[in-house]
C-alpha cells in the first residue's frame, strides 16, 4: 500500500525499484521531467517518481507536495551547469541557490549545429563559464558545452551498450566528442578506437583519458569518411552518435565492421523505422529500434541496433 500523509496532489508518477531510483532520478532531473514540487513515493521495495507529464509507463498517483517550495523553471543539468529553457535571470538565480552542486545557469541559444557539434549559450547566474564536471557509473568527464558535444541523457546508453561487449572486442567510436561512449566501453573492450573531426573534442577526450587512466583508448582528430583508409582493422562493434548526419556515414560504419558485427547508429527521426530500408540495401540487420529522448513535438532520438551478417 502507498501511505501519503499531509498536503497531497495528483500527478503523473512512474514506478522503479528503488536499487535503480537515483539513477533514474538525476536522468529525469537532466531531461527536466521531474516534477520537483512533489515528493518521491516509496511503495514496498519500489520508488514513484513524480512526473511533470504523461509519458510511457506512467500511471496517476497522490504524492505529497513540497510544502512552501516554488516549482524551479524547466532545465537541463549537465555536472554542475543548469541549461534553462528560457532566458529568465530571475529563474535562473533561483535555480542557482536550489542546489549547492550547481556553479553556473546559462540558456541555450540554438540547437547543436555545425561540423563541430557546437552550441552557443548566454550566461544567465553564477560562474561564467561552459566547462564542467560530470560524473557517471564511477567516470568522471571534463566538459565544455559551447566547445563540444556532450549529452548526459546518453548515460544510460552508454551502459546498455557495454552490457553488449564483450571481453576483448575491438570497437570504434566514430564521432566520440570528449569521449564517454570509448572510455565507458573501454572497460570491457581490448581496444576503442575514438575519432572526432572538433580538436576541441579531442583535446577534451585526451583529458578525460588521462583523469580515468584508460590506456586502450587511441584518440583520433579525423574526419570520419577517411577511417577506413587509414585504420588497419574491421571492427566487432561500431558506435554512431551524430543524431543530425549520421546516415550519410552509414556506408563508411559497413565499411569498417567486421561480418558478424554490430553498429549503433544514433539519429533524430520523425517515424519509427525510418531509416531501417536504408539499413537493408547495405546488408545489416535491425534487431531493435528505441527511442532515447523526446527532441520536439515531431521528432525524436533513435537507436537502431544492427547486426551484420557473417558473410
Amino acid at each position: 500500500m502507498i501511505h501519503v500523509v499531509g498536503r497531497t496532489a495528483g500527478g503523473w508518477g512512474i514506478r522503479v525499484p528503488a536499487r535503480q531510483g537515483e539513477e533514474l532520478r538525476q536522468v529525469l532531473i537532466r531531461e527536466g521531467a521531474l516534477d520537483p514540487s512533489l515528493k518521491v513515493l516509496r511503495d514496498g521495495s519500489d520508488l514513484i517518481l513524480p512526473l511533470r507529464k504523461e509519458r510511457k509507463g506512467a500511471a496517476w498517483f497522490e504524492f505529497e507536495a513540497h510544502t512552501g517550495r516554488e516549482p524551479l523553471p524547466r532545465h537541463e543539468l549537465v555536472g554542475g551547469i543548469a541549461i534553462m529553457q528560457e532566458e529568465d535571470p530571475s529563474g535562473a538565480e533561483a535555480l542557482l541557490k536550489s542546489r549547492p552542486s550547481l556553479h553556473t545557469v546559462v540558456f541555450a541559444q540554438g540547437e547543436v549545429h555545425g561540423e563541430y557539434r557546437t552550441r552557443e549559450f548566454s550566461h544567465l547566474a553564477g560562474e561564467p563559464t561552459t566547462r564542467t564536471l560530470v560524473t557517471e557509473h564511477g567516470h568522471t568527464f571534463v566538459v565544455d558545452l559551447a566547445g563540444a558535444y556532450f549529452s548526459a541523457r546518453l548515460s544510460t546508453e552508454r551502459q546498455r551498450i557495454l552490457t553488449q561487449v564483450r571481453e576483448g572486442e575491438l570497437v570504434l567510436d566514430m564521432f566520440a566528442g570528449v569521449g564517454p561512449f570509448a572510455i565507458t566501453l573501454a572497460e570491457r573492450a581490448s581496444l576503442v578506437v575514438a575519432a572526432d573531426l572538433n580538436p576541441k573534442a579531442v583535446a577534451l577526450m585526451l583529458e578525460n583519458l588521462h583523469r580515468s587512466r584508460t590506456a586502450n583508448v587511441l584518440p583520433l582528430l579525423v574526419d570520419a569518411r577517411h577511417l577506413a583508409r587509414i585504420l588497419p582493422w574491421r571492427f566487432d562493434r561500431v558506435v554512431m552518435n551524430l543524431p543530425l548526419a549520421g546516415t550519410e556515414f552509414l556506408p563508411e560504419a559497413f565499411r569498417l565492421v567486421r561480418p558478424g558485427g554490430a553498429i549503433h547508429f544514433y539519429s533524430l527521426v520523425s517515424a519509427e523505422g525510418e531509416h531501417t530500408a536504408r539499413i537493408r540495401e547495405l546488408c545489416g540487420t535491425v534487431t531493435a529500434e528505441r527511442v532515447v529522448r523526446s527532441y520536439s513535438p515531431a521528432q525524436w532520438h533513435a537507436v537502431y541496433d544492427v547486426a551484420v551478417p557473417e558473410t
